[in-house]
């Protein structure tokens, strides 16, 4: 079995621009690979490194608009890192920097896979909310991916797992949010703006305090391109389908929740065109594979259960846990990491390329300080 080093784990910390600045010194090999790799991809497609530049300014005033504090994060990233911002800003907006203007260029080179499950407390065995997904993305991130423990002053600390000079993909925060996300196409992408590259909505939703505040965010906040997104917190959880201009939304079922990358709600399947299918086939029969493992152990789930379900190999390599192959395009994907929660204990697994490594790291937010914060702000108002 081929061995994977572990998702490093970077602790961050201060002012945003600070927070940066850590970031990008701890991954900053991780952070150079990944951005080489996009820059090629890009290149392929006819944009050369002077456009690249050009379109990644050209995203940081909607960003600035959606929060400042991102790109001056980003611009710490650069800074630790050594890297150029641009190439920051591409870690964080790959597909919208080429796709909006390029008719997907990028995304229909090698589109996101994922197939995400929950189980709502209802339905495991110690009554505790269970998140989990595969990420089925470029084969190469099974080594630039990092978990991010972010402690903050001004919200719940963050844990996340992302691509290295990313600010957020999937994870959890100390108020027991749980996120995460996978990608859909329809025929409305990417023929408007302007929008807020989905990256930065994933880390709003993971510095949400409330459920409420999670959907306010994904529902209000403008898109290039369409995407999914699972959302949890203590008892409930929703999945959303979002397409640039509407959000869908879905309710799990008995306490559970599958999602691949084809839509699935009627009401958006009467409004949309999935555009996506042709490029993930698999997508069709995924979401069923993982949701006919689960169902039968309703009320007994554990994370071991998502676990077997992910690892599914029926039909492989076109498969729930894939394998490294080439795409409908030639581009080689694979599932490049497996990550499961338990949002409400701050808990994260994560196992790179889990195909061929069945090894996982157990990510903690422990010690709180979110409540160790509100402990204290009350010892001190008595």
């Amino acid at each position: 079995m081929t061995a994977y080093a572990p998702f490093p784990l970077i602790d961050l910390e201060g002012a945003p621009r600070e927070r940066g600045r850590q970031h990008g010194q701890a991954a900053a090999d991780r952070l150079r690979r990944g951005a080489k790799m996009y820059a090629e991809s890009l290149l392929r497609s006819g944009v050369d490194w002077a456009e690249l530049e050009q379109r990644a300014e050209a995203l940081v005033p909607s960003i600035e608009a959606f929060d400042p504090a991102y790109v001056e994060e980003m611009r710490g990233i650069a800074e630790g890192s050594g890297e150029p911002f641009a190439a920051v800003v591409l870690m964080n907006a790959r597909t919208e920097m080429v796709a909006a203007a390029r008719a997907k260029a990028l995304a229909a080179s090698a589109p996101d896979g994922c197939t995400a499950a929950l189980a709502l407390p209802e339905a495991s065995i110690d009554g505790v909310l269970l998140h989990g997904q595969n990420w089925d993305w470029r084969a190469e991130c099974a080594e630039t991916g990092v978990v991010l423990r972010i402690r903050r002053d001004d919200g719940p600390d963050i844990l996340t797992f992302t691509e290295a000079g990313g600010l957020a993909r999937s994870g959890l925060n100390a108020a027991g949010i749980g996120l995460t996300a996978n990608a859909l196409e329809c025929d409305r992408d990417y023929r408007r703006g302007p929008g807020v590259p989905l990256p930065f909505i994933r880390r709003k939703v993971l510095e949400s305090v409330t459920l409420a505040n999670a959907v306010q965010t994904i529902v209000a906040t403008p898109k290039l391109g369409s995407n999914h997104m699972a959302v949890s917190h203590g008892q409930e959880a929703f999945g959303f389908e979002c397409a640039p201009d509407e959000t869908f939304w879905l309710a799990p079922d008995r306490g559970i929740y599958v999602h691949a990358n084809h839509w699935i709600a009627e009401s958006a399947r009467a409004r949309v065109k999935d555009t996506g299918l042709a490029e993930t086939p698999c997508s069709i029969y995924r979401d069923k594979r993982v949701r006919d493992r689960l169902v039968p152990k309703r009320g007994k789930l554990t994370l071991d259960d998502l676990r077997h379900a992910f690892f599914d190999d029926w039909n492989a390599p076109w498969s729930v846990c894939r394998p490294p192959r080439p795409n409908t395009r030639g581009v080689v994907t694979a599932t490049a990491a497996m990550i499961l929660m338990r949002p409400t204990e701050g808990r994260l697994e994560a196992c790179p390329m889990p195909a061929l490594n069945k090894t996982f790291t157990t990510y903690s937010l422990t010690p709180d300080r979110t409540a160790q914060k509100q402990a204290g702000q009350k010892h001190a108002a008595e």
